[in-house]
C-alpha cells in the first residue's frame, strides 16, 4: 500500500489513525532517509496510542518508553552493531511487552524481527510531500492495513 502525505501534519494524522488500530505486541518498522518523516510518524502513532508526552526521536538515548493505552517502545537501531547489543537493550522483554514497538532502522535487526509486523519506508519526494510504502507481514497486520486504506480514504475525501 502507498500512500502520499503533502504535509507534517497530514503525515501525523495518518500516524495517529495507525496507532488507534495497533494492538498490544504489534511490531512497526520505521525505514527512510534522514529526514523522511519517521519522527513525524511516530509522533502520530503516539498520539492515537494516548501518549500525553512529545514523541522524539531516540536517536542517542537509542529506546525511548511512552505510556498510553498501553506501552510504547521507540527504538532507534542504526547504532545496534551486534545481536549482543539487541539482547542488551532487552529485547525479549520488549517483544513480551505487552505494548508496541516502533523501531526505526529495523533492517539493521532483521534478523531478530517477529514474523508478523508491519514495515514503513517513507521517502521525501519534496518539501510538501511524503511516499509512505506500508508492508504488512501476517494476517493480523494485513486486516489493519486493510482498515486503515478504508478510513484513510475516508478521511481524504472528508478533508476535500
Amino acid at each position: 500500500m502507498q500512500i502520499t502525505t503533502h504535509s507534517d501534519d497530514e503525515t501525523r494524522r495518518l500516524g495517529e489513525r495507525l496507532g488507534e488500530l495497533l494492538q498490544p505486541g504489534d511490531v512497526v518498522g520505521l525505514s527512510g532517509q534522514l529526514g523522511a518523516g519517521k519522527t513525524t510518524l511516530s509522533q502520530g502513532i503516539g498520539l492515537g496510542l494516548g501518549v500525553d508526552e512529545p514523541v522524539s526521536s531516540p536517536t542517542f538515548a537509542l529506546v525511548h518508553e511512552y505510556r498510553g493505552r498501553m506501552p510504547v517502545w521507540h527504538l532507534d537501531t542504526y547504532r545496534v552493531g551486534s545481536m549482543d547489543e539487541l539482547i542488551d537493550l532487552s529485547w525479549d522483554d520488549l517483544l513480551a511487552g505487552g505494548g508496541v514497538l516502533l523501531i526505526e532502522w529495523p533492517q539493521r535487526i532483521e534478523a531478530a524481527l517477529p514474523a508478523e509486523r508491519l514495515d514503513i519506508t517513507l521517502r521525501y519526494v519534496s518539501e510538501d510531500a511524503r511516499e509512505l510504502t506500508l508492508i504488512p507481514h501476517g494476517p493480523r497486520m494485513t486486516a489493519l492495513l486493510d482498515q486503515l486504506a478504508k478510513d484513510w480514504s475516508t478521511a481524504t475525501v472528508d478533508a476535500n
